[in-house]
């Protein structure tokens, strides 16, 4: 079987049926669910400074509109970048009678599936690779570079550029998930990469993806090489993170192999279960070596006109994301609002969560409309690129409409297809899950697979998964930004789906699933401060 036919094969193996679920233990063996925070013994740790409040008057809207004048870069505004990204956000309690606290467990910044956190953050500078610590907001000192390799890597960056590195662990998915966990590896890297854009963007920074890094480079670079078998860790990217000067041209490097110090990482846990087609699938898309590394100019923010500017801080709404565990089936969004969201969706310029997403859009979203003002229920289409649209109509049943919904003052490309209470369909769809059904809407991303897969190659893969993490990423944000909640559904029927639109091959791929709504608070749980004072 080659690279391209094992990722077919691995897809269509992990998609859920009505009548059988993809393969996992079948239940949780809370003996060997995995430690939430991966550590290196013997490593020096350098604690961040926590950021209790914005550092720029920056409101949520604002960020959309233009590039912020740059902050300084310092060791706060350094902890500012990894607090408004990758850092705790709360601890939920649930606590007993007399007091006592029964179960605790740590929420982040950047959403998870099953909130597992398979993703892992790296920075490297001039002092070596360092692997950040969620659990107390540090920086380990992880390797060290060969004499002048640092100073070669980055003579041609502006001063101050830092790599920044994404890596993930399957078996913190798949002790819970079992083989669809690669799938939500990659939902959590593309959470983590729009996470980190943003924060990046609340700053003034710039990213940059590194174009043609290899797996094998990436691992060597980040000292990956020496986990187990059981607990392997994957290089999912690595991007310029641009403090100062913005880069003006593309550049090319060569990636240094770091020198790993004696800092081995810590056993997550100490029983596993090996799961061949993860281990399988991982290499089918591992990025092959190329001769040349190379880095373009970030994107361009323009300035625009806008009539959007709640009273709403980027800080504020960054910190409070959450994921509602429940919807109450009343809450409604008008026209203004939900067209406002979908915009905020869209790749360009100006939406800095799609920064490190430089390769034309993939994914456009079905979206199922249960409780918008002046917008009839049903079922709609938002096409994320003009090119999408009769690629679309081609391969979905020719009993739809197509015609543009009814909202003649924005250019949201919003496509009604058909009308009708969807509720049961939704929730029926989404694994008999009520979040689906009692949410002002749920929507489905459509990736443009086989197209892709077959020109680009199997690598693009992981690619697919992770533009829909960004956009669910954004979901969440923007949900909180209306007063609502979102949640990420990676539980669904996929090919019942395709069968809703008329999808009979390939072409087109459900790829994640999500819903906003009115979240219902579990009064059971109390919530305290992410770290200590």
């Amino acid at each position: 079987m080659d690279r391209l036919e094992t990722v077919y094969h691995y897809h269509d193996r992990t998609k859920h049926q009505f009548g059988r679920y993809a393969r996992s233990a079948g239940h949780m063996d809370w003996a060997t669910k995995p430690y939430p925070f991966r550590r290196h013994e013997g490593a020096s740790l350098k604690l961040l400074p926590q950021t209790t409040g914005p550092l720029v008057d920056l409101s949520w809207d604002q960020l959309f509109v233009s590039r912020v004048c740059p902050a300084p870069f310092n060791d706060e505004t350094l902890g500012a970048f990894f607090y408004l990204s990758m850092a705790l956000s709360a601890w939920k309690e649930v606590v007993g009678p007399g007091g006592a606290i029964v179960s605790r467990w740590a929420l982040r910044v950047n959403p998870s599936s099953g909130n597992l956190h398979p993703t892992e953050a790296w920075l490297a500078d001039a002092g070596g690779v360092h692997h950040y610590c969620p659990d107390v907001h540090g920086l380990e000192h992880t390797a060290v570079w060969p004499t002048g390799a640092w100073k070669m890597l980055t003579t041609q960056l502006p001063a101050g550029t830092m790599l920044i590195g994404l890596s993930s662990i399957p078996w913190r998915e798949s002790w819970k998930y079992g083989e669809r966990a690669f799938r939500y590896c990659q939902h959590d890297a593309g959470h983590a990469m729009a996470a980190l854009s943003l924060a990046a963007a609340t700053l003034g920074w710039s990213v940059a993806p590194l174009k043609g890094a290899g797996s094998k480079e990436m691992t060597a670079m980040l000292g990956l090489g020496d986990r187990s078998i059981e607990e392997a860790e994957h290089p999912d990217t690595i991007f310029a993170l641009m403090p100062g000067e913005i880069l003006k041209q593309e550049v090319s490097l060569n990636l240094p192999q770091a020198e790993k110090l004696d800092t081995p990482p810590n056993i997550l846990s100490l029983d596993h279960t090996v799961w061949e087609i993860i281990d399988q699938v991982v290499a089918a898309v591992a990025y092959s070596s190329q001769k040349t590394v190379s880095i373009s100019p970030p994107a361009t923010r323009d300035k625009i006109a806008t009539t959007t500017n709640r009273d709403l801080n980027a800080f504020q709404i960054i910190r409070q994301r959450r994921s509602a565990v429940a919807m109450d089936g009343l809450a409604r969004m008008t026209l203004d609002e939900f067209l406002g969201l979908l915009e905020r969706l869209l790749p360009g310029a100006n939406n800095p969560a799609f920064d490190l997403f430089r390769a034309r859009t993939k994914v456009s979203l079905l979206i199922m409309v249960h409780r918008v003002d002046d917008l009839q229920p049903g079922l709609y289409m938002l096409v994320r690129d003009s090119e999408h649209l009769a690629d679309l109509q081609r391969f979905t049943s020719d009993t739809w409409e197509w015609t543009m919904a009814a909202h003649q003052s924005s250019e949201v490309p919003l496509y009604f297809l058909g009308g009708g209470d969807l509720r049961a369909g939704a929730r029926q769809l989404s694994c008999n899950q009520a979040i689906a059904s009692d949410g002002v809407f749920s929507l489905g991303m459509l990736a443009r697979f086989k197209h892709t897969l077959e020109r680009d190659g199997p690598e693009v893969y992981p690619e697919l998964f992770r533009e829909t993490g960004a956009i669910g990423h954004m979901l969440y944000l923007e949900a909180e930004a209306a007063g609502l909640r979102g949640t990420g559904i990676g539980c669904f029927f996929d090919d019942e789906v395709h069968r809703v639109v008329g999808l009979t091959d390939h072409s087109w791929q459900s790829l994640y699933h999500f819903t906003v709504g009115g979240a219902v608070e579990d009064e059971r749980l109390r919530t305290t401060a992410p770290y200590d004072s």
